[in-house]
């Protein structure tokens, strides 16, 4: 996966504040071009790391009250991807993962009512050959959704970095092996003094 860098992290902490914000006022804050911006966030969605920019619709206005989660167990949990493809086929599902804990899988999704529900369980979803059982959970009420936190580093270990960055290539230039990455700035930077002092 593509590692992003402080400019990477500054473009996703704005877009995810609001994805309508125009590049140039992106570009403005990150004191860069425009294009610099418009070719980040291509880079960015090339490598799956901003997966999508549309409008979010809110179910209950077009007729999708309920929301649920359902806790599903497989007969083998190795037939996850089969009945995946299959639960992917139900278009109300909008969620599905594999995961620990007494379920196999879990879903996320939207019905129209009760009887819609009912409907979605007994008719597609306990039909598809490997689920054993199922749980329903209808949510109540959603109390918040929003997107993952994207962190800035502090300054200081922004400049950290790139002095550790320049005088790794510096050392590797020299021919010095640092044997242990982790190693802070000052152990590196006193290795080096003390190949300096030894030629």
């Amino acid at each position: 996966m593509k590692k992003v860098d402080l400019l990477d992290l500054k473009i996703l902490q704005i877009i995810t504040m609001d994805a309508r914000v125009p590049f140039k006022d992106v570009a403005e804050v990150c004191g860069v071009s425009r294009a610099a911006i418009h070719q980040r966030v291509l880079r960015l969605t090339e490598a799956g790391i901003i997966t999508g920019s549309g409008y979010n619709v809110y179910p209950k206005q077009i007729g999708y009250s309920t929301c649920t989660y359902v806790g599903i167990k497989l007969e083998r949990g190795s037939m996850y991807k089969e009945v995946a493809n299959e639960l992917e086929k139900i278009q109300e599902i909008v969620e599905c993962h594999f995961t620990t804990g007494p379920y196999t899988m879990l879903i996320k999704l939207y019905s129209r009512d009760n009887e819609h529900l009912m409907a979605l369980l007994n008719n597609h979803i306990q039909e598809i050959p490997g689920v054993v059982s199922t749980e329903t959970l209808i949510s109540l009420e959603q109390s918040f959704s929003r997107q993952v936190p994207v962190v800035l580093p502090s300054e200081e270990e922004a400049v950290g970095a790139r002095k550790m960055k320049a005088l790794l290539e510096r050392m590797n230039a020299e021919g010095i092996i640092v044997d242990d990455p982790e190693e802070s700035f000052e152990a590196i930077k006193g290795k080096r003094g003390r190949k300096k002092k030894d030629e």
